[in-house]
């Protein structure tokens, strides 16, 4: 399965009070697992930098991907993005099917 990094941006004062946060947090992945119950997540991280949470997960599809970034932008997020990922590996050894 196809493997996604959810890369998230909240608007400021949605940052403010942590139980308020965890509150619209479960309230988004429910949101997500009802809409794409074959979603697998791997992991959910807070961050530092341009975005707040990046989340990464498996999605059968890049349809299915849409739809995850969609509902964070539905649920609040200021910005949204999805990013396809592939493992180090698998990257060499496309590499090594296309070199000269």
């Amino acid at each position: 399965m196809p493997r996604f990094v959810l890369m998230t941006r909240l608007a400021p004062e949605s940052l403010n009070d942590a139980e308020v946060r965890r509150a619209m947090g479960r309230a988004w992945l429910k949101k997500v697992q009802a809409a794409c119950p074959e979603v697998v997540w791997i992991a959910h991280y807070a961050i530092l930098g341009p975005y707040d949470f990046m989340d990464i997960y498996d999605a059968p599809t890049i349809e299915t991907a849409h739809k995850v970034s969609l509902i964070s932008r539905a649920e609040g997020a200021v910005s949204a993005e999805s990013w396809q990922a592939m493992p180090y590996d698998d990257f060499l050894n496309l590499l090594e099917e296309v070199e000269p």
